[in-house]
């Protein structure tokens, strides 16, 4: 019970950090990849601040035998780039700079009660299913040849 309760306190400490820092808008995260026009800096302060804060709480986490709520760390441990991580790194950077809306900002939008997000979401979660079947799929072929 405590897990669930501290990840839903996680999530909304971080959705209220989206939306105070403008990035549940996605008018202001267009802005900034808007270099020669209507340019806003200011994603690269809530970018290096999300760093800061990333790189010393990761120090002072892991340094701990196990999280609070888990027996261990459930960390990344892939390590090489390969076709999957290349090809989705570059659609979540295009659907990004075309929409506006990343998932962590697309869903504290939600509350906006405007399409848009709700749009964005369907989306994602339709690209999320699909690349779920291609790849069982893809698995299966694997599996018969």
């Amino acid at each position: 019970m405590l897990r669930v309760v501290s990840a839903a306190l996680i999530g909304l400490v971080f959705g209220i950090g989206i939306v105070v820092s403008g990035m549940a808008n996605p008018a202001k995260v267009l802005n900034f990849f808007d270099v020669f026009g209507t340019w806003d800096p200011s994603l690269m302060l809530v970018m290096a601040s999300a760093l800061v804060v990333t790189f010393v709480g990761y120090r002072f986490v892991l340094k701990r035998q196990a999280p609070a709520f888990d027996r261990t760390f459930h960390l990344p441990t892939k390590r090489n780039l390969d076709v999957p991580l290349i090809a989705g790194s570059a659609l979540f950077g295009i659907g990004w700079g075309i929409a506006g809306f990343c998932p962590g900002g697309a869903i504290p939008a939600l509350g906006s009660g405007e399409l848009s997000p709700l749009i964005f979401v369907a989306a994602m979660i339709g690209g999320i299913l699909g690349a779920n079947g291609l790849r069982a799929a893809f698995a299966r072929r694997r599996v018969l040849a």
